[in-house]
């Protein structure tokens, strides 16, 4: 799952949020060095990704794209899918999703200086293209598909994936709708277990 996932699947604990969000950068047993609950945050995403990866429905989103770009077709159904979940915003969460982001983006600030430096530089671009608004639109996600072609220096030709969106849009959004029911089900067990 992408960044919009990963935040929405971590309740509403701030610090589990925050470990959640960086986690990506957190390699091995460096998490340990975080407060508990960011701790808790940076395990959860694991599991959550590590869930996905192994899953059925995902394995059959990803199918549909391997044949024009390979590894990272797991990439780019993680960007799909966190399409999905702004658009359908609505029926996730009783919060607009403009107001969540905000607030999201505010509780980043508040907790800069505990941020990876990575996560750091990379929070001015996020938040003046606000990147988690704009995966609601077609538009947006072609944006960000771009992006991250530019960031494999054009080898995945992610930039072309917005095709296959279109082509098999209802495809891809039933797969993401039964899917993320098993996650959400799923991320909520894992977070009583940590």
């Amino acid at each position: 799952m992408n960044f919009l996932a990963h935040i929405y699947l971590s309740g509403e604990d701030e610090g589990v949020t925050i470990g959640n969000f960086i986690a990506d950068g957190i390699k091995g047993k460096k998490y340990l060095k975080y407060p508990p609950k960011i701790q808790q945050g940076i395990l959860l995403h694991r599991a959550i990704d590590s869930y996905t990866d192994h899953h059925h429905i995902v394995k059959q989103s990803t199918k549909r794209l391997h044949k024009n770009y390979g590894h990272y077709s797991g990439v780019i159904v993680d960007i799909l899918y966190d399409h999905f979940l702004a658009k359908n915003w609505k029926d996730y969460h009783e919060q607009d999703l403009e107001s969540y982001v905000d607030d999201f983006y505010g509780m980043l600030r508040s907790n800069f200086e505990i941020l990876p430096g990575r996560i750091q530089r990379m929070m001015p671009y996020m938040m003046a293209d606000n990147w988690l608004l704009s995966y609601a639109t077609v538009p947006g996600i072609s944006k960000i598909l771009q992006q991250m072609n530019v960031r494999t220096k054009g080898i995945s030709k992610m930039n072309f994936a917005v095709l296959e969106l279109e082509e098999y849009y209802d495809e891809f959004e039933e797969e993401f709708t039964d899917f993320f029911e098993e996650l959400k089900a799923y991320a909520e067990n894992k977070l009583k277990q940590l």
